[in-house]
């Protein structure tokens, strides 16, 4: 019989798994022997953290991030395919969501290995709860354009929709980028969009708080490097 993929949720904020994840999130790194990771380093501390019984040099650790070929990750799951339980650790949150772990689950379901997700924070659905904005439609882009011009526009589409559709829109920035962001923001968007920030979600620092683009200006948090979701919604 083929393993099982267990795709599995890591904390967002330093020292907050008793918090945060579920007693099932534990057993089932306690039980693995197997784990495809997208940073090794943060996986070991990971596992150290939450099964501490955990022999961290005798499990096998493959690394897949966003650089790894198809056929890399057909090989890391060969084990898999052959009888060994695995599990997935994004960096943080819940791999599969804006991680590479998605594409170690669509291989996965191509080979008829079961795929099972546990419980743990996303930031994604965190900062929509948080919003106060639309939780019925909305939707998730990822990364919007580095190119100014490209990342403006992007800006008024994703605006349009929001006000058109009454959708929801999530993206997020590189961390050192967020006050770029905010700035372009606030210079695209209408004085009454309102929008969200959400960041350091879980930590003992959170923010989130949702306002009018007018109502922002001159208020901007300061977020420099820290982990961020932005909202756009009416």
């Amino acid at each position: 019989m083929k393993g099982t993929l267990y795709l599995i949720p890591t904390v967002l904020a330093d020292d907050t798994a008793p918090q945060v994840l579920p007693a099932q999130v534990a057993t089932q790194v306690a039980a693995l022997s197997y784990f495809l990771v997208e940073n090794a380093r943060t996986a070991r501390r990971f596992i150290k953290t939450v099964a501490p019984a955990q022999v961290i040099d005798s499990l096998r650790i493959a690394v897949i991030d966003k650089d790894s070929t198809e056929a890399q990750i057909t090989e890391a799951l060969k084990l898999v395919v052959a009888g060994q339980d695995a599990g997935v650790l994004s960096e943080a949150g819940c791999p599969g969501v804006a991680d590479p772990g998605a594409e170690i689950a669509r291989l996965a379901h191509k080979l008829g290995i079961r795929v099972v997700p546990l419980v743990g924070p996303s930031s994604l659905l965190l900062a929509l709860m948080g919003s106060g904005m639309n939780g019925q439609s909305f939707a998730f882009h990822g990364y919007l354009p580095i190119e100014r011009a490209q990342r403006l526009a992007a800006i008024k589409t994703l605006e349009k929709q929001a006000l058109s559709q009454h959708q929801t829109q999530l993206f997020i920035e590189t961390p050192y980028r967020n006050m770029q962001m905010l700035e372009d923001l606030l210079t695209q968007l209408h004085p009454s969009t309102r929008l969200c920030i959400a960041a350091n979600l879980t930590a003992a620092d959170e923010l989130v708080r949702t306002d009018t683009v007018a109502g922002w200006k001159g208020k901007l948090p300061q977020i420099h490097k820290q982990p961020a979701v932005f909202l756009i919604g009416k």
